[in-house]
């Protein structure tokens, strides 16, 4: 009991001074308290290109969707959807609602999505993914009189590689590459190599190759120069690729010690596709 008595004494103890801690640190932060509270205010976005109002890129939009046959399916890791400079909003913005459908997610199975393994087993669909075992699409017989659907992977080089090789239904399809002395446009973002392209690139490529019409490239560009010109103008810098840093010596980042990052970046300096 005497004991139990004295155990209860000391909590009793530390309880006051906790009390008494609370008080004068709750006297310390009076004036805190007292201050006024601004209510934050998200700055309003524009419904067809998803930036803010004052920044909008619609003036660089086509005035119409463009008319095209061909469908595209853009598969989003989710990682994507909350970066500020994404540019599959202003892709989407370029074409009618059932010529791009945008997937988010990172695994996509047969059971819970019917339409996309409909769409994967279609013989007139083809992913859009680099690789050894990858047709240039330049070359691909496009002679079908049915609609073509192209699947996109959108994500990082690392994010796509996990999305196409963890889901069996990307390789359905037959897989296709681009053949295009295109350098990327999309200069206020960091990509592996020169020849990289963004999403929206890939797609302008694809889709006037497919529609066999340039002019739909140049359209799909333009609100990306846009973008990036009024970034580069408002302090954004310009984000060589890590093939140009490394190869001119300007990489300043610690070089990864994971041998498999490591021989990943020597394979750049050494031109070897990757």
């Amino acid at each position: 009991m005497e004991e139990e008595a004295a155990g209860s004494g000391e909590n009793l103890a530390s309880h006051t001074i906790s009390e008494s801690e609370a008080a004068t640190e709750e006297d310390s932060c009076q004036g805190l308290w007292e201050l006024p509270v601004e209510c934050s205010v998200r700055r309003r976005e524009c419904d067809r290109c998803g930036r803010p109002q004052k920044v909008c890129l619609c003036p660089f939009l086509p005035v119409h969707p463009l008319r095209v046959s061909t469908c595209l399916y853009i598969i989003q890791h989710p990682a994507e959807e909350s970066r500020v400079l994404r540019t599959v909003p202003l892709l989407a913005a370029c074409l009618p609602e059932d010529k791009c459908k945008v997937l988010i997610g990172r695994r996509f199975s047969e059971d819970r999505y019917p339409e996309l393994a409909s769409v994967c087993r279609n013989p007139n669909t083809l992913i859009l993914y680099p690789g050894a075992g990858a047709a240039n699409l330049e070359d691909v017989d496009l002679s079908s009189p049915d609609p073509c659907i192209i699947v996109i992977i959108d994500g990082t080089w690392s994010q796509a590689k996990d999305i196409f090789f963890k889901n069996s239904l990307f390789r359905i399809p037959k897989q296709v590459q681009l053949r295009t002395s295109l350098s990327s446009q999309y200069v206020i973002r960091t990509q592996p190599t020169n020849a990289c392209l963004s999403t929206l690139e890939c797609a302008a490529v694809a889709l006037a190759i497919m529609e066999k019409n340039d002019c739909i490239k140049e359209i799909i560009l333009r609100p990306l120069q846009a973008l990036c010109s009024f970034q580069l103008q408002h302090g954004a810098q310009i984000h060589h690729s890590k093939e140009h840093l490394l190869k001119n010596g300007l990489y300043d980042k610690p070089m990864p010690k994971n041998k498999r990052k490591l021989r990943r970046m020597e394979l750049l300096v050494n031109n070897v596709k990757i």
